[in-house]
């Protein structure tokens, strides 16, 4: 099976079965606009005494196999997707109860921009995105994009949306506003393996792109000038992709057991930290600065102090952990569960 057929595979059960024995060598090194000077530091795995406790302290049943999910900071609005439903879920984080769904063909990635309240959903079988409006919970616009689209993110000071087309080397650029799409950016090939965007997170301050593609690279593309500017060496397999937006940090999640930490000033690897078996998701709470990062294989999240680049806790969450978002305000994670078919809760105390 090819990189890009398994990448399709977990998209279609958010990593239901296990890829661990699906692992191989990285591929060869591709066109670099920065290198570290140095080997990056590797993450210590030492807990602190100081640091809070994490559990979950409750489940939210959803329908089959929750997919992706994003948060709108604003309404504390979670909305999680299923692609064998073909249907999004609404959830109200407060009473942490599904308050609506929302028919979408294929739904893959989904990503919320809070300043207009508008959701936008992957229909990966479609090549196109689905605009949804929040108020109304309904389909407004549909976008065509790339083949097999798969990620998306919103840089919220722009209005921009940017979609990864896993069936070709390109990310579009979506206006919000106009609904159309102003820019592609066409990666390089790949040598040995070609180039599958997947993942993809937006530095809001700096309006830089994060996009990660096998076989162990994260691209870096200037926002404004749709232009990439670096191509970063991780780890094996980077799957999904998370922001710092207080200190510019990256966080990629590799499939060869370690989150990767990209310094946004240089664009160069600063760390790995080793976490738990084929880890998927990857979100930051910016008031902590903490990371979560979900592992596949053991049902469990690894919880990074950003600060030490340390796992201070990991956590049973539920089978087949998948993406996490981040509530900001309430520095809840949530976790899309999807064996079990629901949303993890996880909380400090």
């Amino acid at each position: 099976m090819t990189r890009t057929a398994l990448r399709t595979v977990i998209g279609a059960v958010v990593l239901t079965v296990s890829l661990s024995g699906c692992r191989g060598p990285s591929g060869g090194q591709g066109p670099s606009a920065s290198s570290p000077s140095a080997a990056p530091s590797t993450g210590r795995q030492s807990p602190s005494a100081q640091a809070p406790a994490y559990r979950v302290t409750a489940t939210v049943p959803l329908g089959k196999n929750a997919g992706w999910l994003a948060l709108d900071p604003d309404t504390h609005t979670i909305y999680v997707t299923h692609i064998n439903d073909n249907m999004m879920s609404v959830i109200d984080a407060s009473t942490r109860t599904v308050t609506a769904t929302v028919p979408v063909n294929n739904p893959y990635g989904v990503a919320v921009d809070p300043g207009t309240h508008t959701v936008y959903v992957i229909n990966h079988a479609d090549n196109a995105v689905s605009v949804i409006d929040a108020s109304t919970r309904t389909v407004t616009a549909t976008v065509p994009v790339g083949k097999s689209p798969y990620g998306v993110a919103v840089d919220p000071g722009t209005h921009t949306v940017y979609v990864t087309n896993n069936g070709e080397r390109t990310i579009s650029a979506i206006d919000g506003p106009t609904r159309t799409v102003t820019a592609t950016v066409t990666l390089p090939e790949g040598s040995p393996v070609a180039r599958t965007p997947s993942g993809v997170a937006v530095d809001p301050g700096t309006h830089t792109v994060y996009v990660t593609n096998d076989p162990d690279e994260v691209s870096v593309i200037d926002g404004p000038t749709h232009t990439l500017t670096a191509s970063v060496r991780v780890g094996f397999d980077p799957t999904l992709v998370a922001v710092d937006p207080g200190t510019h940090t990256a966080y990629a999640a590799n499939r060869d057991n370690v989150v990767s930490v990209i310094d946004g000033s240089t664009r160069a690897l600063a760390a790995k930290v080793p976490v738990g078996n084929n880890p998927f998701g990857v979100a930051v709470d910016p008031g902590t600065h903490t990371v979560y990062a979900t592992n596949s294989d053991d049902n469990t999240v690894s919880v990074i102090d950003g600060s030490t680049r340390s796992v201070v806790a990991t956590v049973p969450v539920g089978k087949g952990p998948g993406p996490v978002v981040v509530d900001p305000g309430t520095h809840t994670a949530y976790v899309s569960i999807s064996e079990d078919s629901a949303l993890a809760v996880l909380e400090s105390r």
